[in-house]
């Protein structure tokens, strides 16, 4: 498989990504890389953390590493200051697109959950996903109905919607969407099977335009005075994919999908399931190894 060619400036800042990558199944940080990315701050190399979850999320893992810095949370829409747990950078949707939303998903009837600062908030119909959305955050809310709930006029403006659905359900709200945000809506539709679910499942996410793993990247490693050519990222999924190749030098995890090799410097043999796949990056890109 042909992989592009590696920047030749000198690495000075990592991000990595985490459930498929950093954390193994079960959501833990595997012991060997968690040494790896603390050697690496100890030489003066900058690590952050750039994930699909949401700050809640994410915290955890943010402070066993021992990152002070920001992180990118909610495929870079949110970015926190680990330090002092403070949003530096949100791109949400404005008042009256979360209007739209909230009548595309209570037209079309799938069970949807809210994601807004830190929380989730779904109703009834989401009960039976919880296990599959609660690794984005664990603050989550139950509510009458999740399509009455403050949230959506929030004068923030919601982080991201997930929905979950027959394929009828998740086109519609696709369509109705398309129809009435257009340009300022990300939407990815996606075959899904969560614990509880049937087959013929599937699955949604909208995001506001304008933000991604790779304007998260762009926006850490400007905060650090760092240019992009200079920061190493590690992914395995397609979410991952913008920052993959943005990044000077990229490393995408065994088990990621071909359309994620293709966009990387350097292809690892591990995976979430042996871990190690950070601690190879940093021995391969920094010169720094660890047992």
């Amino acid at each position: 498989m042909n992989v592009r060619a590696p920047s030749s400036a000198r690495p000075r800042l990592i991000a990595v990504d985490l459930d498929g990558t950093l954390l193994n199944p079960q959501g833990v940080p595997h012991a060997r890389d968690v040494r790896a990315l603390k050697a690496l701050q100890t030489a003066g190399v900058v690590v952050t953390i750039i994930t699909g979850r949401m700050y809640s999320g994410t915290r955890n893992a943010a402070e066993i590493v021992g990152i002070r810095g920001p992180v990118g949370c909610v495929d870079g829409s949110h970015v926190v200051s680990a330090a002092t747990h403070e949003t530096l950078f949100h791109k949400g949707f404005a008042t009256s697109h979360a209007g739209t939303l909230r009548e595309s998903f209570a037209a079309s009837g799938p069970a949807t959950f809210l994601f807004s600062g830190n929380a989730i908030v779904h109703d009834d119909a989401g009960e039976p996903y919880l296990e599959y959305v609660a690794t984005w955050s664990p603050d989550i809310t139950r509510t009458g109905s999740v399509v009455d709930h403050h949230l959506w006029d929030h004068e923030a403006g919601i982080t991201a919607v997930v929905a979950v659905g027959s394929l009828e359900q998740i086109q519609g709200a696709a369509a109705r969407i398309q129809a009435g945000v257009g340009e300022h809506a990300q939407v990815a539709t996606f075959p899904t099977r969560p614990m509880g679910a049937s087959a013929g499942c599937w699955g949604m996410i909208v995001r506001a335009s304008g933000g991604d793993k790779g304007t998260a990247l762009a926006w850490i490693a400007s905060h650090h005075g760092i240019a992009i050519e200079e920061t190493v990222t590690v992914g395995d999924w397609v979410n991952d994919v913008p920052m993959l190749r943005a990044a000077g030098r990229s490393y995408a995890m065994g088990q990621a999908p071909d359309s994620v090799k293709e966009s990387v410097t350097h292809i690892l043999d591990e995976t979430p399931l042996t871990g190690g796949g950070v601690a190879s990056a940093a021995r391969h890109a920094f010169g720094i190894a660890v047992g």
